[in-house]
């Protein structure tokens, strides 16, 4: 060792080559943040636009603007159709909920028109009450299979 090193400075016996290390884990991300290296995250987009729903277009447009616009309901007609179907089968909402797995605050807001569309529970609702929700002819009976 050469004699001009003193006390306080800082020997480097081996030294790494820094180099940028791609992983997607975030257990890896979290121990490199602990050791003190620089994180970089990067969110890949990816978009196809010949497959954008309806629901993206109006997300799109929400982020562009900075007016306040309230989210899309379920329409009375679907609302009258759960009803009808409701108490032909004589059961109560919190029944129905049960039998679809939803608590009864969502079945009433699904009955007055107050829920937006989740297509699970949907699809949930018309098997449970035999009666269509979605499409045309809502509150037709519910088909399966072919039709003769």
């Amino acid at each position: 060792m050469s004699g001009n090193v003193g006390w306080d400075d800082e020997i480097v016996l081996r030294k790494r080559a820094e180099h940028s290390k791609v992983t997607r884990s975030s257990a890896d991300i979290n121990a490199a943040r602990r050791s003190g290296a620089v994180v970089s995250t990067e969110k890949k987009v990816t978009s196809n636009a010949g497959h954008v729903g309806e629901d993206f277009r109006r997300i799109a447009k929400v982020a562009e603007t900075d007016e306040i616009i309230a989210p899309k309901a379920v329409s009375m007609d679907v609302g009258k159709a759960i009803a009808k179907a409701r108490l032909a089968l004589e059961i109560t909402q919190k029944e129905l909920g049960v039998k679809v797995n939803e608590k009864q605050t969502v079945i009433n807001d699904y009955e007055a028109g107050r829920a937006v569309p989740n297509q699970q529970i949907l699809g949930k609702l018309e098997r449970a009450l035999g009666v269509k929700l979605r499409g045309k002819d809502i509150g037709s009976p519910l088909t399966f299979g072919k039709k003769a």
